[in-house]
């Protein structure tokens, strides 16, 4: 596995794997932290108090673990429900293997594909990220995964290809969001085509090492 982290990430930055499960109390922490940075430099000292005690820092040792019960995952996923603990709750039952893909419009090479067909011609990375959500939290993460750049160059989009549309399934057996009509499935998302080529643009397979999980988006 080639790996890859960028020089201005420390590894005491990185989020120790219990905590990236556990992220209810890690998204305590990092709420306090964004606030402070909201309201200006009358909260500096809170701000400073609340990136000590958060994950991978210097006081990481005084974070009390939560018990398995608390162990859950964060997660925007409404296929699998609208409330952030739902995809760990209720992703157990989708099947994310076999998996095919089907890559059409202004390409050279178009056609359904298998997950193998996708994945194998390249070399798997780990590249640690950091993520900072809207939300008001954030987290680093290693993820695995394939530069989406490298993925495209083998189908070849042509010059008229200007964004790359990403598809979900619709699976209501296996996803209960679908079944509740809050949005419209399969849900759609979007690149411009200069971001989706980027280098650092992933297509991820996995973290920590590991497949990915249901919750996360698996298999891709």
């Amino acid at each position: 596995m080639l790996i890859k982290r960028p020089p201005d990430i420390k590894p005491s930055e990185i989020t120790p794997e219990r905590h990236f499960v556990n992220r209810r109390n890690f998204i305590r922490t990092s709420s306090l932290a964004g606030a402070g940075l909201l309201v200006g430099t009358a909260c500096s000292d809170d701000r400073s108090q609340a990136a000590q005690a958060l994950p991978g820092s210097a006081d990481e040792t005084e974070l009390v673990p939560n018990p398995l019960s608390d162990i859950t995952s964060y997660n925007n996923f409404y296929e699998f429900g609208l409330d952030k603990g739902d995809p760990a709750k209720y992703s157990k039952d989708f099947k994310p293997k076999p998996w095919s893909v089907t890559i059409d419009g202004e390409a050279d090479v178009t056609g359904t594909f298998d997950y193998d067909d996708i994945v194998g011609p390249h070399t798997i990375e780990e590249r640690i990220y950091r993520l900072r959500c809207v939300e008001a939290w954030s987290m680093i993460v290693p993820w695995n995964g394939i530069p989406l750049g490298d993925l495209l160059k083998r189908f070849k989009p042509n010059s008229r290809a200007k964004y790359v549309a990403f598809q979900t399934v619709v699976r209501p057996a296996e996803m209960p969001g679908q079944r509740r009509g809050v949005l419209d499935f399969p849900y759609v998302e979007g690149l411009t085509i200069e971001e989706a080529m980027h280098p650092l643009t992933l297509m991820v397979t996995g973290v920590y090492g590991i497949d990915l999980p249901n919750q996360n988006g698996a298999p891709l």
